[in-house]
């Protein structure tokens, strides 16, 4: 995977239009393109305390998730990435898609909290690397840059 092309393209897609909607719909549609073996890309938005499903590439998702649960949840109470090699041993997993095997979520951050995350799931046991964590991790600092959230 080319994460710096992929910065780059989020880049772009910001420079027309920044607003979050378009924004992580596009880098939704270019993740789940550009990364092999996946079955869901996109985004969930903290929204009235929760987080709600945001744009996305992929199976039917939960439309709600707590903080706090799931992988979604804890990344967001916790404030950082979660790499996770198998779901079914992750305490709390959320099944929205029984076919999920691995996932990584990002925090995305905006005023200093947390606004959103980057959620990537894959059918397949240990799908994602530290390079992947690293390179998701650089997406969504641009997506910080340069996103308007509100």
């Amino acid at each position: 995977m080319d994460y710096e092309l992929l910065c780059a393209q989020v880049r772009a897609f910001a420079g027309a239009d920044g607003w979050y909607v378009p924004l992580l719909s596009n880098v939704a549609a270019l993740i789940y393109d550009a990364m092999e073996d996946l079955n869901w890309a996109g985004f969930y938005i903290m929204r009235g305390g929760k987080l709600v499903l945001g744009p996305f590439q992929g199976k039917v998702a939960c439309i709600h998730i707590p903080v706090g649960k799931g992988v979604c949840g804890t990344a967001v109470a916790q404030d950082r990435t979660q790499l996770v090699p198998d779901v079914h041993a992750f305490p709390g997993h959320i099944a929205c898609d029984s076919a999920s095997n691995s996932e990584i979520v990002v925090p995305i951050h905006s005023g200093g909290a947390v606004v959103a995350v980057l959620d990537i799931d894959s059918p397949s046991l240990g799908r994602f690397s530290d390079a992947d964590r690293v390179g998701l991790e650089d997406v969504v600092k641009v997506i910080e840059e340069v996103a308007v959230f509100g």
